[in-house]
């Protein structure tokens, strides 16, 4: 994943952000979209969570999450 620099971020539109109101938590390609769920994980509230990863799983369908735990082999 390249970084993403201030001049990139700033002409990226509201609706590649996570949190569009507040430009926060990038999800324009689907590794800043994994990411952005990593980060709300770690830093945000259970509601602020549940936002971030249904904007995200609208535009990645594929990262929706299923089931839980361990991976089966």
């Amino acid at each position: 994943m390249a970084k993403l620099k201030a001049k990139q971020r700033k002409k990226l539109p509201k609706k590649s952000f996570a949190l569009p109101g507040a430009r926060r938590y990038p999800i324009d390609t689907k590794a800043r979209a994994r990411n952005a769920l990593a980060r709300a994980a770690q830093n945000e509230s259970k509601s602020t969570q549940k936002t971030i990863r249904s904007c995200v799983t609208k535009r990645y369908p594929s990262l929706k999450k299923t089931g839980g735990g361990r991976r089966k082999k």
